[in-house]
């Protein structure tokens, strides 16, 4: 399988009046396509930071970052712009929705970045929202569907540029149990349908749904291994 993701001796220092905070001290990591790894790890530990250099938000310290074989932090910020649109699909626990947009626009608002016509927008954004159950919904805004529809519309949203990686950060975090179990056997379909995935979640019942866990400590990748009672939808 085709690497998705290689990291070696990634770290990452943030500047303060003190001097530099390191947050990652050299964090070797890979991901083949079609895989679905949880990370987790306490506050602090490096995960976020982590998951948004993975994400081209942030640029690493030192060390080499790829994607799809392409080593990032020789990109421009345009160019990290484009990997971020065609590459990878966002999924976050508030939604970031658009409160006066109905799911549909919102799902087509990452087509209108890369100049679709208005036309193919509109059935791309249909097709993953029916991807994800979402289709006789497609005209309600967001306040008028429930928490987890609305983070399904996110979802769709991640979906419609056919990216090569999702990450979801705490995706079930404003969820209910139910919900959250919904939402994590959508991921598990999504995974089986050959999308691969990293999820960031601070909950071990969360985590379960994954193929594997990879736990940060203090800015170190302290484990990495498979989930061994995966739980199954």
């Amino acid at each position: 399988m085709a690497l998705v993701i290689e990291t070696k001796n990634i770290t990452k220092s943030y500047p303060t009046g003190a001097g530099d905070l390191p947050v990652l001290h050299g964090v070797d990591f890979s991901l083949a396509e079609g895989e679905f790894t949880a990370i987790m790890g306490p506050s602090g530990s490096g995960k976020s930071t982590f998951m948004n250099i993975l994400g081209c938000l942030d640029r690493p310290t030192s060390g080499v970052y790829r994607l799809l074989g392409e080593e990032v932090e020789s990109l421009s910020p345009d160019q990290l712009a484009n990997r971020r649109l065609h590459y990878i699909g966002f999924v976050f626990q508030g939604f970031n929705l658009l409160p006066r947009a109905d799911l549909i626009e919102n799902v087509a608002l990452p087509l209108l970045y890369a100049r679709l016509p208005v036309a193919e927008r509109r059935k791309r954004a249909l097709a993953s929202l029916e991807q994800v159950g979402l289709g006789p919904w497609a005209k309600h805004r967001p306040s008028q569907v429930s928490g987890g529809q609305q983070q399904r519309a996110a979802i769709a949203r991640a979906l419609v540029c056919q990216p090569s990686l999702i990450l979801a950060d705490e995706p079930t975090g404003n969820l209910d149990t139910q919900t959250s179990n919904e939402i994590m056997a959508l991921f598990s379909h999504l995974n089986d349908e050959g999308i691969t995935l990293v999820l960031v979640t601070h909950e071990p019942d969360v985590a379960s749904y994954a193929k594997r866990l990879t736990r940060f400590r203090d800015g170190l990748l302290v484990e990495d291994g498979p989930v061994l009672d995966r739980r199954r939808p």
